[in-house]
């Protein structure tokens, strides 16, 4: 089990990894105490079948640069093979402000291959690989060193496991022709605004009760103060102040150091200094606020007209095509947006892409009185009218 400590050691490891159509990846981080993730330990391999073209890579040390490996990104001719790969791209964006092309993840993969929802990678290695996985180690301190052989072992079975589970996939993939498919749901994911948290929009993030405009405002200031300090300190949002201690603040409006003192949620941390200061700058600019530039809740949904019957006539389409396709059903649509397509919607995600392959073609026509859905046995079929 290789550990590599030092930059050429990692350019060595790369520059063979250039030379396979793939290489699977993965990373241990933290960031329990820190608004970004702090990466702990990196995990590659490129294919084979035992633990010999598989290593750890030690980012913690002083003499390791990860550019060796953006370098791999940047190579087009190489798969760069992740599992849930938002957190670990997020990362790698976050430090370099570069993505792995072409990216596959195994997650969006198996979804759309019929293993539901949300798979987990223990869930793939036990049905794809037929083996089991040890996760004790799974919630374990990675920054601190020396790491044991148990995390060492767990570790690497993220990325030795995953040369099987990418090529079953891929494999998949390739005889259903739904590759384009898994392209599509990846796009979001190489979309830099996806780790792009902005101060300003950071209200929109908190459950409120209450649609006052002016409630609105001093929530909205208090949501950007908060998100600013966060980034700008690299601390959780929550070590500042949580949601429910900022809803209190929006709600009792303090103006005074005194009136902090008051707050029932706000941390004790909070009640002083350069947070303090900024929670009741950030009141007083809501309650400033002019009224042209007060936010407004979001009604839209509120003023559709959902047709009931359509809507569960939808459901019921949604289910039969997801069932005869093998593809999760929120994958395609949540209940929310067959709502909206049987109020008259149609800029929905259901209607477009992979989407309207599977679905939205068939819905529009049942919307339009095209086609209608008849019981055959165990199964509901299309009949055309």
């Amino acid at each position: 089990m290789r550990t590599l400590t030092t930059t050429d050691e990692l350019r060595a490891f790369c520059e063979e990894a250039a030379n396979h159509d793939y290489v699977t990846l993965d990373t241990e981080f933290l960031r329990e105490r820190t608004y970004y993730s702090k990466l702990c330990l990196l995990q590659m391999a490129f294919p084979g079948t035992g633990d010999e073209n598989a290593v750890l890579v030690d980012p913690l040390g002083a003499d390791l640069s990860l550019e060796p490996l953006y370098d791999l990104f940047r190579n087009e001719q190489v798969v760069k093979v992740f599992h849930a790969a938002r957190q670990d791209l997020e990362i790698f964006w976050v430090d370099a402000g570069v993505f792995p092309k072409p990216l596959f993840d195994t997650q969006v993969a198996a979804m759309v291959c019929g293993f539901g929802e949300q798979v987990g990678y223990e869930t793939l290695v036990r049905k794809i690989c037929k083996q089991g996985l040890d996760k004790t180690s799974r919630f374990t301190d990675w920054s601190r060193r020396p790491l044991s052989e148990a995390q060492k072992t767990y570790a690497l079975a993220d990325v030795t496991h995953l040369r099987q589970i990418y090529e079953h996939l891929n494999r998949e993939l390739d005889k259903t022709d739904r590759s384009h498919w898994v392209a599509e749901e990846l796009k979001v994911l190489t979309d830099p605004a996806t780790y792009t948290v902005q101060p300003s929009e950071a209200w929109r993030r908190v459950k409120t009760r209450t649609s006052s405009g002016r409630f609105l405002a001093v929530v909205r200031e208090l949501a950007a103060f908060r998100e600013d300090y966060a980034q700008s300190n690299n601390v959780p949002r929550n070590r500042v102040y949580k949601d429910d201690a900022l809803v209190e603040l929006a709600s009792t409006k303090p103006r005074t150091a005194s009136d902090l003192g008051s707050s029932r949620l706000l941390l004790r941390e909070a009640r002083k200094g350069v947070i303090a200061e900024g929670i009741l700058k950030a009141v007083e600019r809501g309650l400033n606020c002019p009224q042209d530039q007060i936010p407004q809740p979001d009604r839209s949904r509120e003023k559709i007209q959902v047709n009931p019957a359509l809507a569960d006539l939808l459901r019921v389409l949604l289910k039969a095509k997801t069932e005869t396709a093998g593809v999760a059903a929120k994958l395609i649509a949540p209940s929310s947006d067959l709502d909206a397509i049987a109020a008259g919607e149609r800029d929905v995600p259901a209607l477009s892409g992979w989407r309207h392959e599977v679905f939205g073609a068939d819905a529009l026509r049942l919307c339009e009185g095209k086609i209608a859905l008849a019981a055959k046995g165990q199964t509901v079929q299309v009949v055309e009218l």
